[in-house]
């Protein structure tokens, strides 16, 4: 790996995502802090589920995870999109839109909105589903927002911790390769919340999950999950929007990667034969042409996510590799059955929607 390389692959962070995913154990000279984080977290939480909890008429579904670093929401949450769609539902996206800045908030994103505007991941998941999708911090206003242009389902990608919108169905996702680090909390570990908030959500998703994975058990209780497979689609050129053959390319490459957990996209890659030299960057990394001043000319491949924030410079040789979740139909089924119920219970609720 080039010097540039390796001086793109770090950043503030992966100190302490070694440190929490790995076996270091300096962070445990932070429990103090840790108990005191969970104090504060303990008392805001009841604060707010007493007296700012609002409940929408809409069904919520939130999709968030308990760890700090990426887990694969995206991919469920275009999935989750895409089947009730299909099912004759109009969904709704709401998201914080990290790393973007748009001229207001909430902010309904358009055919012109922009990575700079939105967020790289609510653009990516509009840019694929066309369905209605709205970034803001007030996740109240982002729901009534999505109400008012028809939808019937809101999805609230991340938010497991943002007690103060109300949801009828809690899905957390968990990384199948780093699983939940150490296993403790902020700043000690990387949780948000205890492994206990896991049995509270109706189902865990493991994302990529090995054969021998497992969840820790929560007092005895073993906590049980959902696999979902990563299936990666055809190369897509970013200059020009045309799919290329895994073939017509060689296997040498260089990979960049601005998400939470660049190994995964790596693992995909070496799965299709690719040998990948990584540029890392940090998590919705604002890339500028400069950042992409490498050694050679070899292929560059980057995640669907990266790909929206590089298309305004992209070269002939700069590809990206979008990527599907796929869930056991058992899932979908019981996801279905639920949230029937909760149209029904939202209705006597709130008849005059």
């Amino acid at each position: 790996m080039s010097s540039r390389s390796s001086q793109a692959s770090s950043n503030p962070q992966s100190p302490w995502l070694a440190a929490w995913y790995g076996a270091a154990r300096w962070t445990f000279w932070l429990l103090p802090v840790m108990w005191l984080f969970i104090a504060l977290a303990g008392f805001r939480r009841l604060l707010i589920l007493r007296y700012q909890k609002k409940d929408l008429p809409t069904p919520v579904i939130v999709v968030g995870n308990i760890s700090v670093g990426g887990t694969g929401k995206t991919p469920l949450i275009i999935a989750l999109v895409k089947r009730l769609q299909a099912q004759g539902y109009h969904p709704g996206v709401m998201s914080r839109g990290y790393g973007g800045e748009a001229p207001s908030y909430p902010y309904l994103l358009t055919s012109a909105s922009t990575a700079n505007e939105a967020g790289d991941e609510p653009l990516a998941i509009f840019q694929q589903t066309n369905a209605a999708v709205v970034v803001g911090a007030d996740r109240i206003a982002n729901g009534k927002m999505l109400e008012d242009q028809g939808c019937d389902i809101l999805l609230s990608d991340d938010g497991l911790q943002h007690y103060r919108l109300g949801r009828d169905i809690e899905i957390a996702v968990v990384d199948g390769q780093r699983g939940l680090g150490n296993g403790w909390r902020l700043p000690v570990g990387p949780l948000r919340e205890s492994a206990a908030r896991l049995k509270k959500v109706d189902w865990v998703v493991v994302n990529s999950p090995s054969n021998n994975f497992a969840l820790p058990a929560v007092k005895g209780e073993t906590l049980f999950f959902i696999p979902m497979q990563i299936q990666p689609g055809e190369l897509i050129q970013l200059n020009s929007g045309k799919k290329i053959a895994r073939t017509d390319l060689p296997n040498q490459i260089t990979a960049v990667a601005g998400i939470g957990n660049p190994q995964r996209f790596v693992n995909t890659l070496e799965q299709l034969g690719f040998q990948p030299h990584l540029h890392a960057f940090s998590d919705h990394h604002h890339f500028v042409v400069d950042d992409f001043k490498f050694s050679n000319e070899l292929p560059v491949v980057m995640t669907e996510k990266d790909a929206v924030k590089c298309r305004a410079f992209a070269r002939d040789h700069w590809f990206y590799l979008p990527v599907s979740a796929e869930l056991p139909e058992s899932f979908w089924s019981a996801l279905a059955q639920k949230l029937e119920r909760v149209i029904v219970r939202k209705q006597s609720r709130f008849p005059l929607k």
